[in-house]
């Protein structure tokens, strides 16, 4: 293997259309999500069950009951069990988690037995890392669940904010986990993020606005958020993947 393909990307998928050109973008990896407004929850069965006979790439799903915070109750715990074994029924390669404690630690116990029910699926934590405590202590503390993978901005706003932080995670990190950032990835800086960090694995959506096929268009009725324009459909585009690969493994290559 070449140094250039190295460098992997994760696309974070908000429909079964977006995990499609993800693939044709030369993904690596999806991340399957619903509600990517509320940051990704759990899509439905269906569409996890579509999205896998249609894909070979790596498909993980993200399981997460609902918005917000990352402090589960046993009820919602209970769902993210089920989902997980839903997952690993239909054929998912992975699934993507992350519990917080009150305190704002990992919650370790509760994650480790989702990583261990979830076998032999492989486990990513997602961003609940990054609003976390202590960033060091939450990496050693991820680690210890036996996840395989961390996604993170260094808890910044964007991870080329982070920068800095992703590369010490990484470093403290070696070969222990894949430190794997995400947040404002986009192709006009993912080859600078590259050579800031020194990470293999990158996370984006790259999305593009594609019109809808409605001919008749009310535009009184409104369904969706203020300001939100109901005939534009947000999805992954296969030709922005291209230019982030292009862009991640040119950096790497120089």
């Amino acid at each position: 293997m070449s140094a250039s393909d190295q460098i992997q990307l994760e696309i974070c998928a908000g429909s079964v259309y977006s995990c499609l050109a993800a693939q044709e973008g030369g993904a690596a990896r999806v991340e399957f999500c619903d509600n990517l407004l509320e940051g990704g929850t759990t899509p439905s069965h269906g569409a996890i069950a579509v999205a896998r006979d249609r894909l070979w790439i790596t498909l993980n799903v993200i399981i997460r009951p609902r918005g917000g915070d990352f402090l589960y109750d046993d009820i919602e715990f209970e769902v993210m069990k089920r989902d997980i074994l839903a997952c690993k029924k239909i054929g998912a390669d992975g699934v993507v988690i992350g519990l917080l404690s009150a305190d704002g630690d990992i919650d370790v116990a509760r994650t480790r037995e989702l990583v261990e029910l979830a076998a032999p699926m492989q486990v990513s934590f997602h961003r609940a890392f990054d609003v976390a405590r202590d960033p060091l202590k939450a990496l050693e503390d991820v680690i210890a669940t036996g996840c395989n993978r961390l996604l993170t901005s260094g808890q910044a706003p964007s991870a080329l904010e982070g920068a800095a932080m992703l590369k010490q995670l990484n470093e403290i990190a070696g070969d222990r986990i894949i430190v794997m950032p995400g947040a404002g990835v986009r192709d006009h800086n993912i080859a600078e993020l590259v050579r800031q960090t020194g990470c293999r694995e990158y996370h984006s959506s790259g999305r593009a606005p594609r019109d809808s096929a409605m001919r008749y268009r009310n535009a009184v009725v409104k369904m969706g958020a203020p300001g939100q324009d109901e005939y534009a459909i947000v999805d992954t585009d296969a030709a922005l993947v291209r230019e982030l690969v292009a862009n991640a493994r040119g950096a790497l290559a120089e």
